[in-house]
């Protein structure tokens, strides 16, 4: 079942093993879900959208 929790950059970090600069690198060059700005200063991700671009990179490594 997909959740649709948010989810703070650390936890983000974490959850897929990479950092912060590859995380907004690959936002940029659309290779990564986009934050979503939840107040003036604070950014989240919906866990859901990490979740499938992980099974995205399992299923293109799996190809290969």
């Amino acid at each position: 079942m997909e959740s649709d929790r948010l989810l703070r950059l650390h936890q983000v970090e974490n959850k897929i093993g990479l950092g912060k600069s590859w995380i907004y690198q690959q936002i940029r060059l659309k290779q990564f879900p986009p934050s979503i700005r939840i107040n003036s200063r604070h950014v989240a991700w919906l866990e859901s959208e990490v979740d499938a671009w992980i099974r995205h990179r399992v299923r293109i490594s799996r190809d290969n």
